[in-house]
This record gives C-alpha cells, sequence and structure tokens, in this order.
C-alpha cells in the first residue's frame, strides 16, 4: 500500500475512452535504488501501464506526450524511464519509437532493465 501512496502523491494520470479507465501514468522525481541518479534536475516515468483490450489506440503514447508536456511546464530539461529489456528488447523498442533512448543497463535479480531517457 505504501508504494501506491507514493505513486500516487508523485503525480498520477488516468487515460480514458468514454469515461472507461484504459491507462495509468505516474511520474515524479524519487527513483528506485538501483536507478543511477542524473546529474541535472529530471521528471521519472514511474509507471505506464495501458489496457491490452485497447492496444492500437495509443494510450501509451498519449500519456508519454503528457509527461513530455508536464517536464516543460516545470522547466525541466530530461524526461527519463526504466523498463523491463527482456524478451529481444520489445518495450525498450516501444520506448525508443516513442521518442527515448537507451542509456544505463541494470540488473535486479536475474531481471534484466533499460534506462532510456529524451528531452521534451
Amino acid at each position: 500500500m505504501e508504494k501506491v501512496e507514493k505513486l500516487c502523491a508523485s503525480g498520477l494520470w488516468v487515460a480514458e475512452i468514454d469515461g472507461e479507465p484504459v491507462g495509468v501514468l505516474a511520474v515524479g522525481t524519487e527513483l528506485q535504488e538501483w536507478i543511477p541518479p542524473a546529474d541535472e534536475p529530471e521528471l521519472y516515468v514511474r509507471l505506464l501501464v495501458s489496457s491490452r483490450r485497447h492496444a492500437g489506440n495509443d494510450i501509451g503514447g498519449a500519456l508519454l506526450r503528457h509527461a513530455r508536456e508536464l517536464a516543460r511546464a516545470d522547466g525541466v530539461d530530461l524526461l527519463r524511464v526504466d523498463c523491463w529489456a527482456g524478451d529481444n528488447g520489445r518495450l525498450v523498442g516501444y520506448y525508443v519509437r516513442q521518442g527515448f533512448t537507451p542509456t544505463a543497463t541494470f540488473t535486479v535479480g536475474e531481471w534484466p532493465g533499460q534506462v532510456l531517457a529524451m528531452r521534451p
């Protein structure tokens, strides 16, 4: 429950289609301990999920565009996200198509991860 409360406190946005929640974005400045800190102010995508039932509607893309707008509004020049790097980098590829560039890699247990960044 504490994790959810932290996500909500940092900034949480819900995407809807016809009043139905179809995606969630959480952004903030707090990082997980395995993420290398940036050497400048940043906004970090802490959570991005979208409904598989509505795949193809660019829900994640719309939420990431919103994150870019939030960074710009805050005067922050760096937006970062991390994701699972397994499965031949499919999720990493998604973020690259959204305009992010891979930066650092990390491992949590046996879970391979990738940090990506963009200049909003």
